[in-house]
């Protein structure tokens, strides 16, 4: 069994780091290059695969709150396998969330991500 080991923002893969820069600055088109053609993305119960529909959840997630996201951990469970803590505060109900973003790596894209509480 492989454990997380806390690592610096700095030290996630590019794929992952360009997404969160992208997804913040709600730059679609660059926040889909990060993902392999048939990624899977797992948010609020809900599942999108394949390009067109993460187009869908990176147009639409959050749209309808004004909020800030700031990066506040990361872990390296192995080679293919990180998560992002991201600390989300604005105008949505409870104001202040960290969420923690799963993402698997394949071949420098990101495969699957899954957020989660």
């Amino acid at each position: 069994m492989t454990f997380p080991t806390s690592i610096s923002p700095d030290q996630l893969p590019a794929p992952i780091r360009g997404y969160l820069t992208a997804h913040g600055a709600r730059d679609v088109d660059a926040a889909l290059r990060a993902f392999t053609p048939t990624a899977v993305v797992v948010d609020d119960g809900s599942t999108y695969r394949g390009t067109e529909e993460l187009r869908g959840f990176l147009s639409s997630a959050g749209a309808e709150f004004t909020y800030t996201t700031t990066l506040v951990g990361a872990e390296r469970t192995d080679d293919a396998h990180w998560v992002a803590v991201n600390r989300i505060e604005g105008d949505f109900p409870g104001g202040v969330a960290d969420l923690r973003y799963r993402f698997t790596v394949d071949d420098d894209l990101i495969a699957e991500l899954v957020i989660a509480p």
